[in-house]
């Protein structure tokens, strides 16, 4: 007896691993396009042979014509495939950050709500294309090394079981086995920078390099994100050592650190503080207070937050930004 198409045969062998080793409920997300579609076709044939509850939800962002109906017709197809509890999510789309990241922001906090609400694992179909793309994002903006390292497949309360198969498969694996697919007209859009990658910067390099520059790049990816969470690891240990009953850190030993582990100190620090959108540049400020000490004043960081050093620690402070201090402080170590 002949088995699965390869295609198909591939997502199943994709999820399997993953939907065997969580607990609860999983609920993919799928909006009705090829990679989302494969991935719920995936685990509705797994689910059973895993004893692992498996649903769906949608979002409606709203944007386009007749997206009540898009949804509709996806929750369908998702229903046909057994899967429950099939769940539709209307949104409301901001304008922060342009349409891309709005949609964005509005479609995670609908499917982190949903994960709340129903105590779910919510799987994403991000294949090992997508992966690529945001590793050539990352690199163009300079955004630092854990933008280049790309998606992870687990971060709750999401799971991307696919980050290893490429688009086409998810594709073939839909037309083998006669599933419709919503082409999103955005997909194809260049006025987005992705689409501009996916048609026209990827197949020119792979033209220019002579191929397999996808893989390439994932592979980079995933080979950096293990450096960086070794690095993490490292710099959550010093943090823990290092903090004071106060919240304060001390500079002295802080500034002998490397580079790299005493800014993950620091991040790590400042997000346990509370400190809202934290950017390179102001990782920076603090730093600098370590690497450059001169005597001077607060690092001002969003939220009406900022960071003093003072008598040899550094601390997070709120509110109005303290009186301007002596260019030498008697009590600092040179």
């Amino acid at each position: 007896m002949a088995g699965p198409h390869p295609a198909v045969a591939a997502l199943r062998a994709a999820v399997r691993p993953g939907l065997s080793a969580t607990t609860g409920l999983v609920l993919v997300a799928c909006s009705g396009g090829a990679d989302s579609v494969a991935l719920a076709a995936a685990l509705a044939f797994e689910a059973p042979r895993s004893g692992r509850p498996v649903g769906a939800v949608t979002v409606d962002h709203g944007l386009q014509p007749g997206s009540a109906e898009q949804a509709r017709r996806t929750a369908a197809l998702l229903r046909s495939l057994r899967l429950a509890p099939v769940l539709v999510v209307p949104v409301t789309v901001g304008t922060a950050g342009g349409p891309e990241a709005a949609a964005r922001e509005a479609r995670g906090a609908a499917l982190r709500a949903a994960a709340a609400e129903h105590g779910a694992t919510v799987a994403l179909g991000h294949t090992l294309d997508d992966q690529a793309e945001t590793v050539l994002l990352g690199l163009a903006r300079g955004s630092g090394p854990r933008s280049v390292g790309g998606m992870v497949e687990h971060r709750a309360p999401f799971w991307r079981p696919l980050l290893g198969v490429r688009r086409e498969a998810t594709r073939a694996a839909c037309a083998a086995q006669e599933l419709p697919v919503w082409d999103d007209p955005w997909n194809t859009d260049p006025a987005y920078t992705r689409v501009r990658l996916r048609s026209e910067v990827l197949p020119l390099l792979d033209e220019v390099l002579g191929g397999g520059v996808a893989p390439a790049l994932a592979r980079t990816a995933a080979l950096l994100r293990e450096d960086l969470d070794a690095l993490d690891a490292l710099a959550a240990d010093e943090l823990g050592a290092l903090l004071g009953a106060d919240g304060a850190l001390p500079a002295g030993p802080l500034a002998q650190l490397p580079a790299a582990l005493r800014r993950r100190v620091l991040r790590g620090w400042l997000l346990r503080a509370g400190v809202p959108d934290l950017q390179a540049v102001h990782l920076a400020a603090v730093d600098a207070l370590l690497t450059r000490w001169r005597g001077q004043g607060q690092a001002d960081l969003p939220g009406g937050t900022g960071v003093v050093r003072a008598s040899g620690r550094l601390t997070v402070q709120r509110g109005p930004r303290p009186a301007a201090r002596p260019a030498i402080d008697p009590l600092e170590e040179p």
